[in-house]
């Protein structure tokens, strides 16, 4: 696990561009946290690591559920808000795209309950201030324990005030 405080809607963008750049095929990503945590910019900068064309506006699909983006691999973002159980996920489809040739961002990922896949990144969102946030990165399995430390390499952790790493 990595706990690490962003004090600006930029840094944790860029904190985001920072994964976008290493996800791959099938990589699944959790975010979860209150509203208004930074979960959507986070998502803005992982489009932008992913290569998505800067010009696309990135939102929160929080009406259509599923936006998707194109870079140098798909980028599958949802927005589960609205969703009344996991049930819904299954009825829609949507599950086939967690296995799928591009790389999922989930917001509101709590929303699946047991259907989230075992392996997989959760990143927990709160509020540390007025501009900051508190960002825990929980990996679940090798890939995204990898993922982290490719993440955030020593050199790199002062840059993002970790406050733990385990």
């Amino acid at each position: 696990m990595v706990e690490v405080i962003t004090r600006s809607a930029a840094e944790t963008a860029s904190l985001g561009r920072r994964l976008g750049v290493l996800l791959g095929p099938g990589d699944f990503v959790a975010l979860t946290g209150d509203l208004g945590t930074g979960k959507t910019g986070f998502s803005r900068g992982v489009a932008a690591g992913i290569g998505v064309d800067g010009s696309t506006p990135i939102t929160s699909p929080t009406f259509t559920l599923l936006n998707i983006y194109q870079g140098r691999l798909p980028l599958y973002h949802f927005d589960l808000y609205r969703l009344a159980g996991a049930g819904d996920i299954l009825e829609l489809g949507f599950e086939e795209y967690f296995y799928g040739d591009g790389a999922c961002l989930v917001e509101w990922a709590e929303q699946l309950h047991g259907e989230m896949p075992r392996e997989r990144l959760t990143i927990t969102f709160s509020h540390e201030g007025d501009d900051s946030r508190r960002l825990l990165f929980e990996p679940h399995g090798r890939r995204y324990e990898e993922l982290l430390k490719q993440l955030f390499p020593a050199d790199l952790k002062k840059c993002f005030d970790p406050l733990q790493d385990s």
